[in-house]
């Protein structure tokens, strides 16, 4: 896809599909050194960076938040394919936030809530995207991404605490004129779909007896971009007191 096609398309949809983000062998570096994070450094990591099904069965990790503390993936923020398709996206120089790695265990049947990235964020102006790379083969049996097409350009929706571990907010009010507009993403390994923060999204849960559905996942912000701390301090005081009322220890 051309850049200007990149752009365009995140402007019209509020999502943009990278086929082959990332080439094998790239991938193929990535898988290793996620799987050296996973059996090393995840039993050192407290409960709020590593969240489990069951934490007595590691099979079942699901997410893994604020991966810079290992030098290879605070390294990894720098990586000039992912960077290179941020700030053709944004228009405008670009930082990446920590990395983050997302499953769906098969059998598990958690969903993730329909929700808008930067309700989490609270930068204006929205000058941010996640980008989103499958690890897995994704589809609708596994749980790809739905999009609400064109909802980056419609404000804010009213979230409510989901009491999902990982996504403490969910919109509140998603309902049948929601669903009708979503697009679904399947991707191949290797695959990225980049997503505006204002864009709702929302994934079913894993119904495969077999499959993960892995991801690895960057959000990078514009340098135009500030911060409303008042508001991301309200937002992480209501994310605190759900991982306490889940018994995280936090």
């Amino acid at each position: 896809m051309r850049r200007d096609d990149l752009r365009e398309t995140l402007e019209r949809d509020g999502f943009v599909v990278i086929p082959g983000l990332l080439p094998d062998a790239e991938l193929s570096q990535l898988q290793e050194n996620l799987e050296r994070y996973a059996r090393e450094v995840v039993p050192t990591l407290p409960d709020a960076d590593a969240f489990f099904e069951d934490k007595t069965r590691p099979e079942t990790l699901e997410q893994l938040q604020r991966m810079g503390c290992d030098a290879y993936f605070e390294g990894y923020r720098s990586h000039p394919r992912w960077v290179q398709a941020a700030e053709t996206i944004l228009g405008e120089a670009a930082l990446a936030e920590q990395p983050e790695w997302f499953n769906k265990p098969p059998g598990t049947r958690h969903v993730t809530p329909p929700h808008q990235d930067n309700y989490y964020f609270c930068l204006k102006p929205p000058q941010v995207i996640t980008i989103w790379l499958a690890l897995d083969e994704v589809d609708a049996e596994n749980g790809c991404l739905r999009y609400v097409a064109g909802s980056h350009r419609e404000g804010y929706r009213p979230h409510a605490r989901s009491q999902i571990l990982g996504f403490s907010q969910g919109i509140s009010d998603y309902g049948p004129s929601d669903f009708v507009r979503e697009v679904a993403v399947p991707l191949k390994p290797g695959d990225a779909v980049a997503h505006h923060g204002m864009t709702i999204h929302r994934a079913d849960a894993n119904m495969s007896a077999v499959r993960h559905r892995r991801s690895f996942a960057m959000v990078f912000r514009g340098v135009s971009c500030t911060r409303d701390e008042e508001a991301f301090e309200r937002y992480l005081q209501s994310a605190r007191s759900q991982h306490q009322s889940l018994g995280l220890n936090v």
